[in-house]
């Protein structure tokens, strides 16, 4: 139990410190575009990079992390995503910045790998429901108290870059001083392309798309909203910090109601109450400040679980040795939703102005509960009684799932393993420096213990033995 708990203590400590940086830094960007004057479509293309490195990084980074280890990667891609928050107060060029947001997604990505990793190796099939659990607290909590930091400063100054980069680079040291051994990553992984999980859970597949569209465009987008609608900082502050928390504390209790409700009717009607509350936050742009928090807190409450529910529609059309591979199959789905949400978002943003961007998302959601509809017609939704257990879902990695409750292949690693001892030479005593492998002797009688001391004993050379003698 020790140490589990130092060990749990190191990944969520640098868990934390990481999503605390990286959260701080997307809001960071996109009140500093606007400040500059960016229009709106150049900023969507900017902030679509991290969205396009992301996905890159998830699929390929653990290859980084398998041949360099994970101590060393994780220092390496922690220092590269800590350069790239750096970099932008230096440059105003929008290339630079979208290779900056490219580089920043795809190191997240590894970092999150190499983190899950770590979580996958801890967990037991006792804890893993809990250990997951914790990790959706802490995700949520740490993106929320993220946005705390952005009254700090000037966005246009390069403190609170400096103050981001510190989060991140900080990240690396509860794990560097952990005495916990790399865990192993899976090369075996089953794979399944989107087009079969496509054909298999077509359901699923659109409404991970679906949020991808909305998570995408509210991260990136929703502080240049603020921004251009006439908010303080301080203001904007509160208004991510409160939605992100309301999307926390909302993901437990419509999971309560998924496990008793056929899922495709939940998400039927989450699709519309999030269409309606996203209308809504287009048409409280000029009321008061609280109207507008309550707005966004409920849009954010309901739609930020789209993807949960796709997660538990698709997984209850596999068996248990697919769930990993349907995971990342839903993680591309959504990254594509991710890239496409704030291309289009923020190009009607430009021409029709801000309120353009929960036009866009009502529409998107709206659309999902149509397409909800007409799977409902064509295919009887599968009944209560033989749903899985739903389990609330961030769409980061395709790592975590490995401990997802419901996987039922998952393989206990013994705790003790990860803190293994290194060998250490045996001990020797004084004068038996040579005798370090020295196996033991059978046991001799005495007169021939006797005779072999005696011609072991070294004799005094003599002239004849000299090695000066030429014979």
């Amino acid at each position: 139990m020790r140490l589990l708990m130092i060990s749990l203590l190191a990944l969520f400590a640098s868990l934390t410190l990481l999503i605390v940086g990286n959260s701080f830094l997307i809001t960071l960007l996109g009140l500093r575009f606007s400040l500059l004057g960016i229009d709106a479509s150049t900023i969507g293309m900017v902030m679509v990079c991290y969205s396009a490195g992301f996905v890159v990084g998830s699929l390929y980074a653990d290859r980084v992390v398998r041949r360099v280890g994970h101590i060393r990667a994780f220092a390496v891609f922690a220092a590269l995503a800590a350069m790239a928050a750096l970099i932008y107060p230096l440059t105003y060029n929008v290339w630079y910045w979208g290779i900056l947001r490219g580089i920043g997604g795809l190191t997240i990505a590894a970092l999150f790998i190499t983190i899950e990793s770590w979580f996958s190796a801890v967990a037991t099939n006792a804890n893993r429901s809990k250990i997951f659990s914790m990790y959706q607290i802490a995700a949520y909590s740490a993106a929320a108290g993220g946005q705390l930091l952005i009254g700090n400063g000037n966005p246009i100054n390069y403190a609170l870059f400096t103050l981001s980069a510190l989060f991140i680079i900080a990240g690396i040291i509860p794990l560097s001083l952990s005495r916990m051994h790399s865990p192993e990553i899976s090369e075996t992984t089953q794979k399944m392309s989107l087009l079969q999980l496509l054909r298999l859970a077509p359901l699923g597949v659109v409404a991970a798309f679906t949020g991808g569209i909305f998570l995408g465009s509210f991260y990136s987008l929703v502080p240049l909203f603020a921004s251009l609608t006439g908010l303080e900082n301080n203001q904007i502050s509160i208004y991510m910090f409160a939605s992100i928390l309301a999307a926390m504390l909302c993901a437990w209790p419509i999971g309560w109601i998924c496990d008793r409700v056929q899922r495709s009717y939940v998400l039927l009607v989450i699709c519309v109450l999030a269409g309606l509350a996203s209308a809504a936050n287009a048409l409280t742009v000029n009321d008061p400040f609280t109207w507008r928090l309550i707005a966004l807190c409920v849009l954010m409450g309901l739609a930020s679980t789209v993807y949960s529910i796709a997660v538990a529609i698709t997984n209850d059309m596999m068996d248990s040795s697919q769930i990993i591979a349907a995971s990342s199959g839903l993680l591309l789905s959504y990254g594509l939703g991710s890239v496409l949400g704030p291309l289009v978002s923020s190009a009607l943003m430009e021409r029709f102005g801000p309120e353009a961007l929960f036009h866009t998302l009502a529409v998107a959601l709206v659309s999902m509960a149509v397409f909800t509809l007409y799977r409902q017609y064509r295919v009887p939704p599968m009944p209560v009684d033989a749903q899985e257990h739903f389990i609330p879902a961030i769409p980061d990695v395709h790592v975590i799932p490995e401990i997802d409750p419901r996987n039922e292949e998952f393989v206990d690693t013994p705790i003790e393993e990860l803190f293994r001892e290194e060998p250490t030479s045996p001990e020797v005593e004084s004068g038996d420096e040579g005798e370090l492998m020295a196996k033991p002797e059978p046991p001799v009688a005495e007169s021939e213990s006797t005779d072999s001391t005696e011609a072991e004993r070294p004799h005094p050379q003599t002239d004849e033995d000299s090695p000066r003698n030429g014979n």
